[in-house]
């Protein structure tokens, strides 16, 4: 037992220098890559920017929508349309958002909500979806830039070659280092920043997923409350409640 907690010390005290180290080497290999690898930073940076600001914006969009639809039965039941309009206007987030532009519309009928639910839902969507297409051109960029820094350095080696009148390893050594890690440092940037883009758009198709089945619950339940009937059935109401 004292030998592994010492083996834990002893790991957690060489993990600062193993960073410390591979930060290192990366700053070195940034370095020797040359000019080109600025242009692949820069896409690196303003990508993980706008792939931060996406992913803190969606955690904020995304509410429990099945205890907010709860409350909106139970508000529609107790206090009709505007009680669940105040429900609305009290959460956050584009389900919120399109169930009260559709209760606004509630008075002109069904038909009525249907249009503004679509079309309100049609413009949430485009919120949740702005800046992913900025996202997507960097992972593109990045790697172009890569294979155009790998030509110039090929270029460059060639141009040794062609200088020297002598095919040298030491010659051509420069120009190739230049052209792998130009290449290496554009992937390592697209794959960054896809899974980023990729967890932005799973997370936007489970909102917008919600956000239509919620949509379609809520024109339910307007019509029930229409013909007079309660909205909140006993499906809705939990299994504590409902044994009481």
């Amino acid at each position: 037992m004292v030998i592994l907690d010492k083996l834990t010390v002893s790991l957690l005290l060489m993990l600062p220098q193993a960073n410390g180290g591979a930060i290192n080497a990366l700053v070195q290999r940034f370095n020797e890559g040359g000019a080109w690898m600025w242009p692949v930073l820069i896409c690196l940076i303003i990508g993980l920017a706008i792939a931060f600001e996406r992913i803190i914006s969606l955690n904020r969009a995304d509410i429990n929508t099945r205890e907010f639809l709860q409350n909106v039965k139970e508000a529609l039941d107790e206090g009709g349309i505007p009680a669940a309009e105040e429900v609305c206007a009290e959460t956050r987030g584009p389900v919120a958002s399109v169930f009260q532009a559709g209760l606004l519309r509630a008075n002109e009928g069904i038909d009525a909500v249907e249009k503004a639910v679509v079309s309100y839902g049609s413009i949430e969507m485009s919120f949740l979806e702005r800046g992913l297409v900025w996202i997507s051109l960097f992972i593109s960029v990045a790697p172009m830039l890569g294979f155009l820094g790998t030509v110039i350095g090929m270029i460059q080696a060639f141009d040794a070659i062609e200088s020297a009148g002598d095919i040298s390893p030491r010659l051509v050594a420069g120009g190739i280092k230049v052209a792998l890690l130009t290449t290496a440092f554009g992937l390592i940037v697209a794959v960054i920043l896809q899974f980023f883009y990729n967890y932005a758009v799973s997370k936007i198709d489970r909102i917008v997923a919600e956000m239509e089945d919620a949509s379609i619950e809520l024109i339910d339940s307007l019509v029930l409350l229409k013909d007079g009937k309660k909205v909140l059935g006993e499906k809705d109401v939990p299994e504590q409640i409902a044994n009481e």
